[in-house]
């Protein structure tokens, strides 16, 4: 029956497990404590190296739902918990095992997948996240400039049309001039009216005033014939 530090351990492995982006398997037979410590150190940024039992490693990754990893735990095992750049750390535990005969790549577990040792070696030959990502920033940038060019170019060609455009129209009137016409047909108008001269009213003509109707002389009346 397993104890309580068996059970934890199983637990914690099980967890490192299903934290990490991938698995590298390696076998350290003959791998000193100063170079398996300079190796971890190394991969501190991208993975966490550890050395495994082999026993508790099975029944994590069988807890964890990777039970085919058992066909790689043979002999001595560490694993490289990858939890970042999956090629960067490829790239590092390949050029240490160049450095460390004595480190061997035994396989990897990649994206529900068990990798042999080649096709885990393989990893180390691809482009890293950083160069990738260099690429398509470099690839955006480019088509960025592109379509900016192509934006401007539009531009320029439009405002031609335009121009050309405006230069076959009549001459516009513009607000100024529209007011100065009225304002020059009333001041030939009010000029004629100023030169007029001033026409009385025709009336009676001036003189002395009329004198009472002639009639008969002032006297006495005829008497009666007798």
């Amino acid at each position: 029956m397993p104890n309580a530090e068996k059970i934890a351990k199983v637990a914690a492995l099980k967890e490192r497990i299903q934290g990490a982006e991938a698995l590298l398997l390696t076998e350290y037979r003959g791998l000193s404590v100063h170079d398996a410590t300079e190796l971890r150190r190394a991969l501190a940024e991208q993975a966490r190296f550890a050395i495994v039992k082999n026993t508790l490693m099975v029944r994590a990754a069988a807890d964890a739902g990777v039970a085919e990893l058992e066909v790689l735990l043979d002999g001595p095992t560490a694993v490289a918990f990858v939890h970042d750049d999956v090629v960067a750390t490829a790239k590092k535990v390949v050029d240490a095992a160049r450095k460390f005969p004595a480190l061997v790549i035994k396989g990897g577990y990649l994206d529900g997948k068990v990798l042999s040792a080649a096709e885990a070696q393989s990893l180390a030959t691809l482009e890293s996240r950083e160069a990738m990502l260099s690429k398509v920033a470099g690839m955006l940038k480019a088509e960025l400039t592109r379509a900016a060019s192509m934006l401007e170019a539009i531009q320029g060609r439009f405002l031609g049309v335009l121009e050309a455009y405006k230069e076959k129209l009549p001459g516009e009137v513009t607000d100024e001039t529209a007011e100065a016409e009225p304002a020059a047909e009333a001041e030939p108008a009010a000029a004629t009216t100023d030169d007029e001269p001033d026409v009385q009213p025709q009336g009676e003509p001036e003189g002395e005033p009329e004198g009472e109707p002639e009639g008969e002389p002032e006297g006495e009346p005829e008497g009666e014939k007798e």
